[in-house]
C-alpha cells in the first residue's frame, strides 16, 4: 500500500541528496529513516549504529533471533 504524506522541504531535500548518493528513491530513503527512528524509540538503550546494522542484516536475510536458554 502506498500513502502520500507531507514532509517539509528541508527534510525532502536531505532525503533526496542521501537517496541519490546511495541510488535509492526518496520514498525508500524516508521509509528507511522512519524504520530506524521507530526502532530507536522502541529501544532507547541501543546505539543508533547498532540499530542500523541490525536492520541491514535483517534485510539481507542474515538475521537470526537470539533465544535465551532456560538452563542455569
Amino acid at each position: 500500500m502506498s500513502v502520500a504524506i507531507r514532509i517539509d522541504d528541508e527534510l525532502y531535500n536531505e532525503a533526496r541528496k542521501s537517496a541519490e548518493a546511495e541510488s535509492r528513491t526518496v520514498p525508500l530513503r524516508v521509509a528507511y529513516w522512519a524504520r530506524i527512528g521507530k526502532a530507536a524509540l522502541d529501544n532507547l538503550d541501543l546505539p543508533g549504529e547498532l540499530i542500523r546494522d541490525i536492520l541491514a542484516a535483517k534485510k539481507q536475510g542474515q538475521f537470526e533471533p537470539f533465544e535465551f536458554s532456560a538452563e542455569k
